[in-house]
């Protein structure tokens, strides 16, 4: 035999068994394992199991797309049952026991920040859907809910300027995320010219029941005349007894406006809502958007979920963005090792279901709208102010040691990096 044509034979079978060694061990990586971290049970149920519900659609319609890579999405669901120390542990057997390619959840930051130092630790990669306090920046996880700048500002800012408030009660779940943006809320609201004694703080606990003599003090506070408003940090199924007691009370969004940051559609839903109408509501998306892409998302939800009735809300579409993206960024890398994936996340641009783009910054927040809506008697919202896209800051202005801070993952490679010191510093925590 000719040597040229032997070795053409010979390096053409050892292709090809590389490629078949190649294919093999790629296929062994099937199906591609996506993570499912929300609470089935306990008290924050009532929001994070529509989020479980929306993951499983949102996987099932990726596959029939054809899956990721070449191969099939399997959602693994484990249930940390409102139990914070649980998410850690859940976390970590996502990541050890499953070996998921990546994890969705969390609803709390109490839940988040239990979770934070197993994702860094094992070098996993979470998507964050829900509006947070900021004040944190991890490589290993992409926050695709609210900023303070995205929700808790811009709402107050609609409080004082077109509501005519003068006096605050912020009333929040006694955690890290109602603390911190009850921080940021009061040094802004001073630097705003509001008195100290002209701002109410009170937190309860989760699952708190009894709220007569909280909305009490509430009123008492506008005894002198001057109108009161709400801001409501409020979490999980203690929603239900703070609206009823409101309503017992005689109170109206006339008389006291409340506007929640963590009160949906699907939150709502449960409620009656007689007695609410007028109140308000901060997020970055609402079921009443009327756009074609929000109604495609409302009819693949009610397909999926078999009930025409289901409400879809802010943190569904926060998960639907960051799904999405995550995708993208799994097809241009090649991959889902996540260092690869990370830094094709950067830049990332999907629709909103509102309208415009999302763009995920090198901070790993989104730019979104910031929407007001105001409860309607049916549960839904009408949307009564909306900006343009703006960037999530990791980082709030209206604290000092948190103004000279910036998160840049992509060319500082920190995320608390102090722009007076030039050095990046350890990531504090919020506890």
């Amino acid at each position: 035999m000719d040597v040229k044509i032997q070795f053409k034979s010979t390096l053409a079978s050892a292709l090809f068994a590389s490629t078949a060694l190649a294919t093999s061990a790629f296929a062994a990586n099937c199906p591609i394992k996506v993570g499912v971290l929300h609470s089935l049970s306990g008290t924050m149920a009532i929001s994070e199991t529509t989020l479980k519900d929306t993951m499983l659609m949102l996987v099932d319609e990726q596959n029939k797309k054809g899956g990721l890579l070449g191969c099939d999405l399997e959602a693994v669901v484990v249930d940390p049952a409102s139990d914070w120390p649980l998410f850690a542990e859940k976390a970590r057997e996502l990541l050890t026991v499953h070996n998921v390619d990546v994890i969705f959840g969390n609803w709390t930051s109490v839940s988040r920040k239990s979770v934070l130092p197993v994702i860094e630790e094992l070098n996993g990669l979470l998507f964050y859907p829900v509006q947070y306090e900021g004040e944190e920046s991890s490589k290993n996880v992409f926050y695709t809910g609210a900023a303070p700048n995205q929700q808790a500002i811009p709402a107050t800012d609609y409080f004082l300027d077109e509501l005519g408030v003068e006096k605050f009660a912020l009333l929040g779940t006694d955690y890290v995320y109602p603390r911190t943006t009850n921080n940021i809320l009061e040094s802004y609201l001073k630097a705003k010219g509001i008195a100290e004694e002209d701002i109410f703080v009170n937190y309860t606990p989760f699952g708190h029941s009894d709220w007569s003599k909280i909305v009490a003090d509430v009123v008492a506070l506008g005894a002198d005349g001057k109108k009161v408003g709400v801001i409501s940090t409020i979490n999980g199924d203690a929603n239900i007894g703070f609206y009823k007691e409101l309503a017992a009370a005689g109170i109206s969004a006339d008389d006291i406006p409340v506007v929640a940051f963590s009160v949906g559609e699907e939150e709502l839903s449960g409620l009656d809502t007689t007695n609410l109408v007028g109140h308000l509501a901060a997020w970055n998306y609402f079921m009443s958007a009327d756009t074609p892409e929000n109604a495609a998302f409302i009819d693949q939800w009610h397909a999926f979920i078999g009930d025409d009735a289901r409400v879809t809300n802010d943190p569904m579409e926060a998960h639907y963005i960051g799904f999405n993206m995550w995708v993208n960024a799994v097809t241009e890398a090649g991959t889902t090792d996540v260092d690869s994936v990370r830094e094709h996340m950067w830049g990332q641009e999907f629709p909103n279901l509102t309208g415009g783009t999302a763009v995920m910054g090198v901070n790993h927040h989104l730019s979104k709208p910031v929407l007001i809506g105001e409860i309607l008697a049916d549960g839904q919202f009408d949307i009564i102010s909306e900006t343009d896209p703006v960037p999530g800051d990791a980082w709030t202005d209206y604290l000092p040691e948190s103004a000279v801070l910036k998160s840049d993952w992509k060319d500082l490679g920190c995320g608390m990096y102090n722009t007076e010191t030039e050095t990046c510093v350890q990531i504090k925590s919020n506890y």
